[in-house]
Parts: structure tokens; C-alpha cells; sequence
């Protein structure tokens, strides 16, 4: 197959679910790069500072700030609109948060999702929906080869399952409402991402970063849980890709793909934080905690044959090369530097541009 050409997103309309987040912002990025119409909807940034403000892609999109749980105005600002490819992303997407607000993470993450597919249902024409999930919707059973597309869906803790609840409903919705083809309908379910601009709490590399600027030593809570570590440009290029092929060939190409790293590149956290160490230089150093919060998976592996026989898609950079890009791009921050280049010079590099 010949490899995917973003050429295909020029003056497409593409409508942005959960925008103004980390990976929203990155994404918008591709797509304006690509010169995409681009629409996004979401919450104001989780965060501040935030990758949103910092990148100024708000600028150059239509930004409509609104609550995923709101139908009315979603389904407005999805008719005005009127996309061509959808990329859901709206999540409350932290696996402590959503102890502390289980429902509020079940309303988001599932009646977010039956929000989104409503808006397609109630207006049909050619589209292509993409439901961007996790790893984690997977029942863990800690076994040491890579979870595949037909294991069972029972994430544990109230973020995984409720992302293992919205991939249940988007296969209804499909089976249900889009048999005929006419929207093609997709779920990802994408690794651990890393990156330049992510400022959330709970997060090992964030948590780095806040530690580095600080000139204090990184605090671990689980130095042996293994995860599959991924720059986030490699899943959000596998999310343009399944987008823009299942708008040419739905039969073909809709249906449901992890999106996650090499085997080399599941690490440990404790070596990933190794790794950030060595390219940060300047004496960091790094400890480890007695962790007493909530449970979490202790090893998480995707299986992604699928993705690579069906699109011949293969990761760009190695997690080396991943650290190194969020070392970069913090520096920049630091160093009060152009963040909206740096990441064009990021997206250009991983696309061989």
C-alpha cells in the first residue's frame, strides 16, 4: 500500500472533539498544516499553562468552547459545521481523577460519546468518525504479550471502563444506525503518549518536566509498571490515516485498532524516566515513593499486527527519539522560545516534510 498522504485532509471540514486538550492541540496542528477546515469542540484547557493558549492554533481554527454532555449545543456546532471526517477525543482521560468523580467520568466518556454519534445519526450524508479510546479498555490480566482487537473489553478502574463503555456503544451505534456504509465509523485505542506541552497532574513525563524546571528530583509511584510508551505524533498520524482511508472504502477499512509502539519501546517507567534523565542533563536525579492510592494496571502491551497488515503502517520514531522531542520542545518553553515553530519543526521532522 502506499504509505497515507495528509494531502487528503486540504479543505476537508474536520470536526474536533476535546480540542483545546493536549493531543486535540497536536492534532489541530496536523490538520492545519495539512489545510484542513478545521472546527473543534470542547471544554476550555484543562490546564494552565496549556498547549492550546501556548501553540496559538485558536487563531487560525473555529474554537467553540461547550461540554460534551450538552447535546444541543454540540449538535449545533456539529450542523454549522457539517464535517466531513469527526475525531473524537472529549474524555475525562485521568485514571486517578475519575476515583475522585466517577460520575462525572461516565457521563463525559459514555453520554459524550452517544452525543457525538447522535449528531451523525441525525444528520446523514458520506463521513468518516473516528472514537479515539485507550489500551485500557481491555480486561488486564497481566499477561506479557499484547492485548489484539477481539480480547475482552472490562477496563478496572472507572476511566477504563467507562472508555471500554464508549467503544461498546460506538459498536452498536456502527452495527445499529451505519451498517449501509454511508458514515464509516472507527474506534482507536491508542498507548501512552508523551510530547511537548503536557501539563496534566498524575503523569509520569509531565511530572518530570514540573521536577526538571523546579531543579528538584522526579518522584516515581510505580517504577515497574510497564507501559507502551509512544510520541504522540505516531498515534495521532495512525488517527488521520484510519480517518482518511475509511472515507474512501469504509468496507474495507472501518473497524477497530490498537495504535501503540514496538515491543522495544514498552517500558518500564522507571527506565523511561532513566531515559528523560539522561537527555535533560544538568544533574537530575530521581526517587521512588511508597504508592498507596488507588489500583493501577502494572502491565499494559498492545498487539498492533492489525493496523500494520491492513494500512502497512509502522512507528516513525523510537521512544529514544520521542524523550528527546519532549526535552526539546520543554526547553523551548522554558527559554520563553517560539513554541508554534517548534512544534511545526516536531510535526515536519516526524512527517519527512
Amino acid at each position: 500500500m502506499r504509505e497515507f498522504d495528509l494531502e487528503f485532509y486540504r479543505g476537508k471540514r474536520v470536526f474536533v472533539t476535546g480540542h483545546t486538550g493536549f493531543k486535540g492541540t497536536w492534532l489541530c496542528k496536523m490538520l492545519l498544516l495539512a489545510g484542513a477546515e478545521v472546527t473543534g469542540y470542547s471544554l476550555n484547557p484543562p490546564t494552565e499553562p496549556s498547549l492550546f493558549v501556548l501553540s496559538g492554533v485558536q487563531k487560525q481554527m473555529r474554537s467553540v468552547i461547550g461540554d460534551i454532555r450538552d447535546f444541543s449545543a454540540l449538535k449545533a456546532a456539529f450542523d454549522a459545521c457539517d464535517p466531513d471526517v469527526v475525531l473524537h477525543l472529549a474524555a475525562q482521560p485521568i485514571v486517578q481523577d475519575s476515583y475522585e468523580n466517577p460520575s462525572y467520568t461516565y457521563e463525559t466518556n459514555v453520554m459524550g460519546t452517544v452525543n457525538i454519534l447522535e449528531c451523525l445519526r441525525l444528520n446523514p450524508r458520506r463521513r468518516s468518525f473516528l472514537n479515539v479510546t485507550t489500551d485500557k479498555v481491555y480486561r488486564n490480566r497481566e499477561w506479557v504479550w499484547g492485548y489484539r482487537e477481539e480480547d475482552e473489553l472490562d477496563g478496572y478502574d472507572p476511566y477504563s471502563n467507562s472508555k471500554s463503555c464508549s467503544e461498546l456503544v460506538t459498536h452498536s451505534y456502527r452495527q445499529s444506525f451505519f451498517s449501509d456504509n454511508l458514515t464509516a465509523i472507527s474506534t482507536a485505542r491508542a498507548g501512552n503518549v508523551i510530547g511537548g506541552g503536557d501539563f496534566a497532574n498524575h503523569r509520569i513525563i509531565p511530572d518530570c518536566v514540573r521536577a526538571a524546571l523546579k531543579g528538584q528530583q522526579i518522584v516515581v509511584r510505580n517504577p515497574y509498571s510497564t507501559r507502551p510508551y509512544q510520541h504522540v505524533l505516531e498515534p495521532l498520524w495512525a488517527y488521520l490515516m484510519i480517518a482518511a482511508k475509511q472515507y474512501e472504502d469504509p468496507g474495507r477499512y472501518a473497524g477497530y485498532y490498537n495504535v501503540g509502539p514496538d515491543d522495544r519501546d514498552c517500558f518500564q517507567t522507571g527506565a523511561l524516566v532513566e531515559l528523560f534523565i539522561r537527555h535533560w542533563g544538568e544533574g537530575m536525579q530521581w526517587q521512588t515513593t511508597d504508592y498507596q492510592g488507588p489500583h493501577e494496571a502494572n502491565f499494559l502491551k498492545l498487539d498492533c499486527s492489525k493496523l500494520k497488515s491492513v494500512f502497512a503502517w509502522q512507528p516513525k520514531w523510537d521512544l529514544d527519539k520521542a524523550v528527546r522531542e519532549v526535552v526539546v520542545w520543554s526547553k523551548c518553553w522554558r527559554d520563553d522560545g517560539d513554541i508554534a515553530g517548534c512544534m511545526d519543526s516536531q510535526i515536519r521532522d516526524f512527517l519527512q516534510m
